[in-house]
């Protein structure tokens, strides 16, 4: 392979009239290129669409479908996916409810050391974007009508032990350290958001994209950051009033000091 590295350093790099020659026929077949008449090529991507097409809804409706639907304990009606068959390792219960939308890939992992059977529940009319990845520990809960962006990854078992002697030995993350996910109805997670363990989002909320997400999120708010926090509220809808988020405490600034009068001056003696 050296001589083919030689030959190809010296067709850079050589002054020579055939290198010359060489580098000409190289630029020129990069730039070639056929005529497209539209008469011709119109009819020619008409073709591919539509055997793409094909393809596709048979991946979908004879393949991805019908083995995720395998792999639940309980389906409602109208759940549909892409192309893509989802990724699911260990034992567990997945349960979606009527029109749940599976974009693209989808990972789950049941971490059955916890528990017996990990739960995932999917709530109805919830979509889940492409790369949306779940570790359950112990029960995940998505409500319905969430909208999950691309990338995002809940996860309610932190994978390591938070004792440094107890990681390095190996061990698996405490009781204590794997706690249940809740996200509520209608809620907006942006992309590639990370929801940590024991986080429950509010009815209504949105995440901003790329935030990490711990604790409680109220209802109808909005949050970003990492950690995340509140950046902003929203209006709840007719008869959830109730939900609205509390407005922000102000602070008043502290009063400033009076100032004190300048010291004055010692009075001399007249007579001196």
């Amino acid at each position: 392979m050296k001589w083919s590295a030689s030959l190809r350093y010296w067709a850079v790099h050589s002054p020579h009239p055939v290198a010359g020659l060489l580098r000409a026929i190289r630029a020129r077949m990069r730039h070639f290129t056929l005529p497209a008449p539209a008469i011709l090529v119109r009819p020619y991507l008409w073709i591919f669409l539509a055997l793409r097409g094909t393809l596709f809804f048979l991946r979908r409706t004879l393949v991805a479908e019908p083995l995720l639907k395998a792999y639940c304990a309980r389906f409602g009606r109208g759940v549909t996916t892409g192309i893509y068959v989802p990724w699911i390792q260990g034992r567990g219960e997945l349960l979606l409810g009527d029109y749940v939308h599976v974009s693209g890939k989808l990972s789950i992992l049941f971490a059955a050391r916890y528990v017996e059977r990990p739960r995932l529940v999917i709530g109805s009319h919830t979509d889940l974007a492409h790369e949306t990845s779940f570790v359950v520990g112990r029960e995940i809960r998505l409500g319905s009508h969430v909208q999950v962006g691309g990338n995002v990854s809940f996860r309610d078992a932190t994978g390591h032990h938070t004792d440094p002697e107890q990681r390095m030995a190996g061990a698996p993350p405490s009781d204590d350290d794997v706690k249940p996910i809740v996200v509520h109805d209608n809620v907006w997670i942006g992309m590639g958001v990370l929801v940590l363990p024991g986080t429950e989002i509010g009815e209504g909320s949105i995440v901003a994209a790329r935030s990490v997400v711990s604790g409680t999120v109220a209802p109808y708010t909005v949050v970003a950051g990492n950690p995340a926090r509140r950046v902003g509220t929203l209006t709840p809808p007719e008869g959830r009033e109730h939900l609205a988020p509390a407005p922000p405490v102000r602070r008043t600034a502290a009063a400033p000091a009076a100032e004190k009068p300048p010291a004055r001056a010692p009075m001399r003696d007249a007579s001196a």
